[in-house]
């Protein structure tokens, strides 16, 4: 069974002394982040080795597995071999299981960490390459945070594809999340929304600016014009 073989491949990575499993729990009180994974210790360059070896034999099921248990490493190393599997995919049938596949996984999806490693490579490429951008809108709404994070770090493919209109819309819909790393997020893409397209930012800015939280705004005003930048944080 493949998911044996991952399994004693990434044991086999692990501490050398393999009796002791350190476990690191998040503690932030609020829930935010994946609450009791175990951490085995193993190097994230590991685990895309041990992706490269399987992702051809493990199936949809077996990562679901993976992606089930509370060890941080499986789960990281299930969502490697499917943005494998997404970039290696040869038509579009196979790409939207996957994608239809990731997006009834978001639940497990839960930690920076798992958001920032395979959003942007399955749902951002999709989502931008197939004109499906509700996708984005309909995770950006939702009440979940990480919903919302794997709709924030997707529209990334859209700025690097200089395509920015979504970009004001996702920012609006999260302007008022209680979480400082979601006004942070916000800042990134707005910061990289000015430095493609300056002129939007500051119209963006003229309306959004005093509703932006201030750590949303020191981020989107950290590459323009010093002048503008301290007339902008003035307002806060």
């Amino acid at each position: 069974m493949v998911l044996n073989d991952i399994k004693s491949t990434l044991a086999d990575l692990s501490d050398k002394d393999k009796s002791k499993i350190l476990s690191r729990y998040f503690k932030t009180g609020k829930g935010e982040y994946g609450e009791g994974d175990i951490f085995l210790g193993i190097t994230v360059p590991n685990q895309r080795l041990v992706a490269k070896e399987f992702y051809k034999q493990v199936s949809l099921q077996e990562i679901e597995d993976l992606l089930s248990f509370d060890i941080h490493e499986y789960r990281l190393t299930a969502l490697l071999m499917l943005v494998l599997k997404y970039e290696k995919s040869k038509n579009d049938k196979e790409r939207k299981q996957l994608v239809d596949f990731y997006l009834s996984q978001t639940a497990r999806i839960n930690n920076w960490d798992l958001v920032d490693t395979s959003c942007y490579k399955i749902l951002g490429h999709y989502c931008f390459h197939h004109k499906q951008e509700n996708l984005l809108y309909d995770l950006a709404k939702s009440d979940d945070l990480w919903e919302k994070r794997i709709a924030i770090v997707s529209t990334y493919c859209y700025i690097k594809n200089k395509t920015l209109d979504i970009v004001p819309e996702i920012v609006v819909m999260n302007i008022n999340h209680p979480h400082d790393l979601m006004h942070k997020a916000n800042g990134w893409m707005l910061r990289e929304m000015g430095k493609r397209d300056e002129e939007k930012l500051i119209n963006f800015l003229d309306e959004f600016a005093t509703k932006l939280p201030r750590t949303s705004l020191r981020y989107a005003v950290e590459k323009i014009d010093p002048t503008l930048k301290d007339y902008y944080m003035k307002l806060k």
